[in-house]
């Protein structure tokens, strides 16, 4: 039976951090503008955080903040996420397509679990045209809780898949993986923490070593 393969994207498929400290910078400035915000803006911080739903993201930006203006700025960023991806700013990581039509081509099943917004995930979808290899792309948004192990959750029901992999960069997408009962594997890009890998079952620096794992 072939295992089928469930990615994260941000991190793991889609480069996020070419647009990321654009998007980011914006969202801020807008804030500045509005008279919000008065300090540098939290790159760093996000980027610690990074694989996390959006509104956990602007609970630790904006700890201090009502949920009208973290709501703001999330909506914002979302809007400056999508303009940049459309204007061809970002870049997936290399080898996505040749790895993606090698698994498709060996009969492996390939979905996408993220924690990044509907809109925002159909941009890249649409603009890289990922569609022609993976089966379907689910967002956090679908489920009830930010837990992306009961998005991975609902994928295995929907899909009755019986053997699989989880392939992520960060914790969350490890632990969807283990409670899940299927393989775990890590790696190590952009956002990678080593204490996070350390907990996969198998990590890899490159995603054209799926190809060696998956033959």
């Amino acid at each position: 039976m072939k295992l089928s393969l469930i990615f994260d994207m941000d991190g793991t498929l889609f480069q996020t951090d070419k647009i990321l400290e654009i998007s980011l910078e914006n969202t801020f400035n807008y804030l500045r503008g509005k008279k919000l915000w008065d300090k540098e803006t939290p790159i760093e911080k996000y980027r610690e955080i990074m694989g996390v739903s959006l509104p956990v993201v602007w609970e630790n930006l904006l700890p201090n903040y009502s949920m009208e203006v973290r709501e703001l700025a999330n909506n914002f960023f979302h809007e400056q996420l999508i303009a940049n991806i459309k204007d061809g700013k970002g870049a997936l990581y290399p080898h996505v397509g040749e790895v993606f039509s090698y698994l498709k081509s060996n009969n492996y099943s390939i979905y996408i679990a993220s924690n990044g917004q509907i809109e925002y995930l159909k941009a890249i979808v649409d603009y890289y045209y990922l569609d022609q290899w993976v089966t379907e792309t689910f967002s956090i948004q679908q489920v009830k809780t930010d837990d992306k192990a009961d998005l991975v959750s609902t994928i295995i029901k929907k899909y009755g898949i019986r053997k699989g992999a989880v392939i992520g960069d960060r914790l969350s997408d490890i632990n969807a993986a283990k409670k899940n009962g299927i393989t775990a594997i890590g790696c190590r890009f952009d956002f990678a923490q080593e204490a996070e890998l350390s907990l996969a079952d198998l990590v890899i620096d490159d995603l054209q070593e799926l190809k060696r794992i998956f033959t």
